[in-house]
C-alpha cells in the first residue's frame, strides 16, 4: 500500500488520516453507511468528479475499508468490510460534532433510532470499563507499547 507520509508516523490519529482524511473519503463513507453502494449512486449524491471518486474508491478498497463486489458484467458495489464498519462511531461523532456546533439553529438534519429499543438516540463516547461518558478533561494518555521515542512531542507515562 502506498499512503502519504503521516501514515508512516507511530501515531494511530496519523495513520487513520492517511487513509480517510479528506473530504471526498469521509463524505463517501458517510453515503455508505447511509446505504450508498454503487459508483453511479455516489456520484449523483455527492457531486463528485468520476477521477476523484474512483481514485477514493480505490484507495478504500485498497486499505481494506470497502470489499468490490460484481453486481453485472464490469459493474461493482462498494461494501464496507468490518475495517469499514469499525469506522461507524468516528461517523457519528463527528456528525454529533456538527450538530452540536454547527447547526446555525436548525436542529440536526439526521437523527437516529436504535432499532433494538426503538428510541432515537445521540452518539455518546463512553468507558469502556465503567460506562461513564469520557470528558477529555478526565483522561490521561499513557505511552503505549507501539509508541516510539520521540514520536509525539512530549514524554508521556507509561501505561503500567
Amino acid at each position: 500500500m502506498k499512503w502519504n507520509d503521516i501514515g508512516h508516523q507511530t501515531c494511530s490519529v496519523a495513520r487513520t488520516l492517511a487513509i480517510v482524511g479528506d473530504r471526498w473519503t469521509l463524505l463517501v463513507l458517510r453515503n455508505a453507511f447511509l446505504g450508498t453502494r454503487r459508483f453511479e449512486d455516489f456520484q449523483q449524491h455527492l457531486g463528485v468528479t468520476r477521477h476523484v471518486l474512483a481514485s477514493r474508491l480505490k484507495r478504500l478498497v485498497e486499505a481494506g475499508v470497502f470489499r468490490k463486489e460484481a453486481y453485472q458484467p464490469n459493474r461493482h458495489e462498494y461494501r464496507l468490510t468490518d475495517m469499514g464498519l469499525a469506522l461507524y462511531p468516528v461517523m457519528m461523532a463527528m456528525a454529533h460534532w456538527g450538530d452540536t456546533w454547527l447547526d446555525e439553529g436548525k436542529g440536526a438534519p439526521l437523527v437516529y433510532r436504535h432499532r433494538p429499543c426503538g428510541q432515537l438516540t445521540t452518539p455518546t463516547l463512553v468507558c469502556s470499563e465503567c460506562g461513564e461518558p469520557l470528558d477529555p478533561r478526565q483522561v490521561t494518555p499513557l505511552a503505549g507499547p507501539g509508541l516510539q521515542p520521540g514520536a509525539l512531542p512530549r514524554t508521556l507515562p507509561d501505561a503500567g
